[in-house]
């Protein structure tokens, strides 16, 4: 390429790059720049990366679509960059549907498009399409900050692409769309079906899976060892967040979702994110956290810590209850059984307990009756049981019947959590009761032998809590 050509191209592109990219602040790029930008570069070797683990699943995954929709022309986008502020993304993670189907995980490029293109004879020839790289010998090398290679560093080729993920690929501008096809998150059939394609695991999710609850498990001892810095801390919620991310991007990618780090009467917030409370001895910290590997599985976890390290005689007591409903969960989970059979079994031991305690107005057989009842659900409004996987809530576009309503099989992951929230201002239980919030959750896989607890050796018991903070923490 001829430094005149290059200078004529690239100053054309800088000329026309839009204003969303802050031209207004850019410093003009002298001749001299433009004539030599291009110039003086070692040799980059070129080799083809070996095939991904994952390749063989994918291409299994990829065959069940195409047998599901002979004929049509299938559109999985990874999705696009989201606008954090003004010039600012948030990180970006590829659709969860389209990284099933490609393998490609928390290396995906925004934009990319997996497409099903179908055959004469049946079948479908699969094409993934993304953004060449941007590399020295082209204009965007130096001018576009959001692919240039001097900006970002280096981009994966359409080749090696190929290579690694073991799929055709094609530069996205080779792309168009056409009348009749059927696109994720537009078209019903097609969402549903890559959503219930991932209610069952293989050996490679199943794999993934343990690693993020490895990583997690991790995650769970930094927080307790940090106990002390924690209680220190004006907002030592947002110390426990901290400690968290820092396992899950050392160890993994990230976290897989917002923390949950709710300390005292904040535990009974299912949703508490805000994380900007003070942990206080004497008080309960409820933490849900799980790391998100570089495949993009995560695991979901939550343990309730004493953070003084010793548990009152009501904490302890409604801990152990929730700890039984948890245990009875496990125990109803068998191949075969449906999956809401889990909950109700985690929900007989809560309403049979909270009855005993003089809580309710009702029996607890009343209160599980499932049209009149319900006065249990006051004290832990939220489900027992999701699937779990490379989302948090993993297959959440299935239908009931495969969902709340199906059989448990082998492969399933989902987790179990109980819990029993006693809120500040609840006047319907006694003083003592108020602002105690607990839940534990574990993640679960069902095989034919029946559930295995994925996180079972991150301490659950009161007295395993209670000796887990003793020996890390001090």
């Amino acid at each position: 390429m001829s430094t005149t050509g290059d200078s004529d191209t690239i100053a054309q592109t800088d000329a026309e790059t839009p204003a969303s990219t802050t031209t207004n602040r850019r410093q003009p790029y002298g001749q001299g720049f433009l004539d030599t930008i291009s110039e003086g570069w070692a040799e980059r070797p070129d080799s083809m990366p070996p095939t991904r683990e994952q390749a063989a699943y994918t291409a299994a995954r990829r065959d069940a679509v195409s047998a599901a929709f002979p004929g049509k022309r299938l559109i999985i986008p990874a999705g696009e960059l989201k606008q954090r502020s003004n010039d600012t993304d948030y990180p970006f993670r590829a659709h969860s549907a389209f990284s099933h189907l490609t393998g490609w995980a928390s290396d995906a490029e925004p934009g990319s498009v997996l497409v099903f293109e179908p055959r004469e004879g049946g079948g479908h020839d699969v094409t993934l399409y993304f953004r060449e790289r941007a590399d020295r010998t082209t204009a965007e090398f130096y001018s576009d900050a959001s692919i240039g290679e001097f900006w970002i560093g280096p981009r994966p080729a359409l080749a090696g692409v190929a290579a690694d993920l073991g799929v055709a690929t094609a530069h996205i501008d080779e792309f168009a769309s056409r009348d009749g096809e059927l696109q994720l998150d537009e078209d019903e059939d097609l969402t549903r079906f890559v959503s219930e394609l991932r209610l069952v695991k293989d050996e490679y999710e199943v794999a993934q899976m343990k690693l993020a609850v490895e990583v997690t498990a991790r995650g769970f001892d930094d927080i307790v060892a940090n106990i002390p810095a924690i209680v220190a801390h004006p907002r030592g919620e947002r110390i426990v967040e901290g400690v968290f991310h820092q396992r899950a991007r050392s160890d993994g990618n990230a976290v897989g979702y917002d923390t949950i780090a709710a300390a005292g009467p904040h535990a009974c917030y299912l949703h508490w994110t805000r994380n900007d409370g003070a942990v206080v001895p004497g008080d309960l910290i409820l933490i849900d956290a799980g790391a998100e590997v570089d495949s993009l599985y995560t695991a979901d976890i939550t343990r309730t810590l004493p953070v003084s390290g010793t548990f009152t005689d009501i904490q302890r007591r409604i801990y152990e209850t929730v700890r039984e409903a948890a245990d009875a969960a496990f125990a109803a989970a068998k191949p075969g059984v449906k999956f809401r059979t889990v909950h109700e079994a985690a929900m007989q031991v809560i309403a049979t307990r909270v009855a005993e305690w003089g809580l309710l107005p009702v029996t607890a057989e009343e209160a599980l009756d499932a049209d009149k009842g319900g006065h249990h659900r006051r004290y832990m409004v939220h489900g027992t049981s999701h699937h779990l996987g490379i989302d948090v809530h993993d297959c959440a576009q299935a239908r009931r019947d495969m969902y709340y309503d199906g059989l448990l099989e082998p492969g399933m992951i989902f987790t179990i959590e109980p819990g029993l929230y006693f809120q500040i201002d609840d006047v319907t239980v006694p003083e003592e009761y108020r602002g105690i919030g607990v839940r534990i959750e574990d993640d679960i896989l069902m095989t034919a032998d029946g559930p295995v607890n994925l996180s079972a050796g991150i301490p659950r018991t009161a007295d395993e809590v209670e000796a887990w903070i003793a020996r890390l923490s001090g």
